[in-house]
């Protein structure tokens, strides 16, 4: 079954990790800069490691160029 999931992104940290917060969300702290992609990159990877699944499988739904995100993770 598909989750979605609604994701905090704080590009530029001194480390790139993904925790859940009391309400739900989850923040995602990435080091890359958000240019070319490449903070999305990064944070679909991260989300693909805390989830257990192929990177393939992570797309982010909307938000793209925004700091909040929804991404949906298949099975």
């Amino acid at each position: 079954m598909p989750q979605v999931i609604d994701v905090k992104v704080k590009p530029q940290s001194r480390v790139s990790d993904l925790c859940q917060t009391e309400d739900g969300s989850w923040l995602a702290r990435i080091k890359s800069l958000p240019v070319d992609g490449k903070a999305n990159e990064e944070l679909i990877a991260l989300v693909a490691q805390q989830f257990a699944c192929a990177k393939s499988k992570v797309h982010i739904k909307s938000g793209a160029s925004s700091k909040t995100k929804r991404v949906l993770i298949e099975d």
